[in-house]
C-alpha cells in the first residue's frame, strides 16, 4: 500500500498538476532572516516544500573545493532528533519523495509529501537547518559517495570530463573554475573543523529562502513555520559571496581530449552574459534558433542535410555571475572532424550576420510559452522558480511576468547579441578524439 502512495504522489508531483497562467503567492521574512515564500493551490493533494542555500561551489575558500556538493550528501546524515541514514526513509514512509542538487551558485532541498504531512516536511528541514549531524563518520561515509559519484559520472562516462575542462579554461583563475563536484584532494584533506565552518557559516536562516507550494492553508503554514525556523538562531559568520565577473578571455583557447570513446566530438563554449539580464535572454533565444528540434538550423544543416553529425545541440549555461554558451557535436563515424566543426561555425556564423526570420522568431516564442508552462506544471517546480527568482534576480513575481522580457526583444537585438558574443576570440574548443587515435 504505501508503495502504491509513493507512486501515486510522485505522479500528482511531477505529471498531472494543471499549469498556472498566474502563480499567486505571498512571502515574508522572519526576524531571523528566513525568507519564506508561500503558494497556495487545492487542485491536488499535495505539498513541496523546499530550502535554497544560497551557497554553490563560486563560494568555496582555495583549496576546499568541493564542499557544497559534499554537503547536498550530509545534510541527509541526520541530527540528534534523526537517526543517521533514517532522513529518506521518514519521507518514504509517509508517502513522500525527496532529492537535493548543486550547483555553481546554490544548493537545493525538497521533499515532495502528501498536503496533510506539511509539518513534517518543515520539522525535517528546521533539523537540517538548526542542528545537522556533522561528524567525522558522516564526512568518511559521504566522501565515498561522493567518489563513487565521480566514478560514475565523470571519470568512466564518455566525454565526462568536458565540464572539468571547459569551466577550467572558460573561467580559469576565477571562482568558476572549478565545477561543483570538485576535487577528491581537497574533500580528501579537509579536517572536521573546515565541514563544521562551512556549515556554520552557510546553514544559516538568513542565507536560505524556504519556498513551499500545494495544498496548504497559509494560516497553518504561518503557525508552523514559526514553530520550527522561528528558534532557528541568525547566522553570524560573513558569507563570502563574490560578485564581480570573472576576467574575459585573450582569446581563442583549443585543447584536445582523448577519451574512451568510439565517436569524435566537438564542444564550444562561447563566454556569455549572466543571469536575468537582456541579453541572456537574447543567448536563450539563439540556442532555441540553432537546436530546438529537427527544424532547428543546426540539426537541419549538419544532420538531416549533411549527414556530418549524429547530434548536435545548443544551449546557455547561465549563473549568477556570468555563463557559457555550449554548442555540443558528435561527427558521424569516418566523418572529418574538421569538416564538422567547420560546418558548426557556418551554421553559428549566420547568426552573427543576418537577422532570424519572422518564422523562426515566433517558434521562438511559441517554444518559450511551452517551457514555461510545463516549468510550472508541478508544485516542486512552482517552488523551485519562486525560490530562484526571489534569490537571484530579487524578485520572485518573474515567474509571472518573465516571458515579457522575451516579448519585448526583437529581431535586431538578437542579432546585436550574437554578434557581440559568438566571436572565435570568445570561445574554449574541446576536440574529443578516441584514445586509439592518440
Amino acid at each position: 500500500m504505501k508503495k502504491k502512495l509513493f507512486g501515486f504522489i510522485l505522479l500528482l508531483a511531477f505529471g498531472t498538476v494543471q499549469a498556472q497562467t498566474n502563480i499567486e503567492f505571498e512571502e515574508y521574512d522572519l526576524p531571523n532572516g528566513l525568507h519564506v515564500i508561500l503558494h497556495e493551490d487545492h487542485s491536488t493533494p499535495i505539498v513541496a516544500v523546499s530550502v535554497l542555500y544560497h551557497v554553490g561551489s563560486k563560494n568555496e575558500k582555495e583549496g576546499r573545493s568541493g564542499f557544497a556538493h559534499f554537503f547536498e550528501h550530509l545534510m541527509f546524515e541526520g541530527s540528534p532528533n534523526i537517526e543517521r541514514g533514517e532522513y529518506m526513509k521518514i519521507v518514504q514512509a509517509n508517502g513522500g519523495a525527496l532529492n537535493a542538487n548543486t550547483s555553481f551558485d546554490r544548493t537545493f532541498y525538497y521533499e515532495i509529501l502528501p498536503s496533510n504531512q506539511l509539518e513534517l516536511g518543515l520539522w525535517l528541514e528546521s533539523e537540517r537547518m538548526l542542528q545537522a549531524t556533522v561528524d567525522m563518520k558522516g564526512v568518511e561515509t559521504q566522501r565515498e559517495v561522493v567518489k563513487e559519484e565521480k566514478r560514475l559520472r565523470i571519470d568512466n562516462q564518455p566525454y565526462g570530463t568536458f565540464q572539468e575542462k571547459m569551466f577550467g579554461a572558460a573561467f580559469g583563475g576565477s571562482y568558476y573554475e572549478i565545477p561543483p563536484i570538485g576535487t577528491m584532494e581537497d574533500l580528501n584533506s579537509a579536517e572536521i573543523a573546515d565541514f563544521a565552518d562551512f556549515y556554520e557559516t552557510f546553514y544559516a536562516p538568513n542565507n536560505a529562502t524556504l519556498s513551499i507550494a500545494g495544498d496548504i492553508d497559509p494560516k497553518q503554514a504561518k503557525v508552523w513555520i514559526e514553530k520550527y525556523f522561528g528558534g532557528v538562531p541568525a547566522g553570524t559568520k560573513e558569507v563570502p559571496r563574490p560578485t564581480t565577473a570573472p576576467p574575459a578571455l585573450s582569446g581563442e583557447v583549443i585543447d584536445t581530449v582523448y577519451d574512451d570513446i568510439q565517436l569524435p566530438g566537438v564542444i564550444m563554449g562561447y563566454r556569455s552574459p549572466k543571469q536575468g539580464t537582456k541579453e541572456a535572454y537574447a543567448m536563450d533565444m539563439i540556442a532555441t534558433v540553432l537546436s530546438d528540434g529537427q527544424s532547428s538550423r543546426l540539426y537541419k544543416s549538419l544532420v538531416d542535410d549533411q549527414q556530418l553529425g549524429l547530434v548536435v545541440q545548443s544551449f546557455p549555461f547561465t549563473l549568477e555571475n556570468a555563463g557559457v554558451f555550449i554548442t555540443f557535436g558528435l561527427a558521424n563515424q569516418g566523418v572529418d572532424l574538421s569538416e564538422f566543426r567547420r560546418a558548426i561555425d557556418e551554421e553559428t556564423a549566420k547568426m552573427t550576420t543576418e537577422m532570424i526570420t519572422e518564422k523562426e522568431y515566433q517558434k521562438i516564442q511559441n517554444q518559450l510559452e511551452n517551457d514555461f508552462v510545463s516549468t510550472n506544471s508541478s508544485m516542486a517546480g512552482i517552488a523551485e522558480s519562486l525560490a530562484d527568482y526571489h534569490v537571484y534576480l530579487g524578485d520572485a513575481n518573474l515567474i509571472n511576468t518573465e516571458i515579457e522580457e522575451y516579448r519585448n526583444i526583437d529581431r535586431a537585438f538578437i542579432l546585436e547579441v550574437a554578434k557581440k558574443y559568438l566571436r572565435p576570440e570568445n570561445r574554449v574548443v574541446l576536440i574529443y578524439l578516441p584514445k586509439k587515435d592518440k
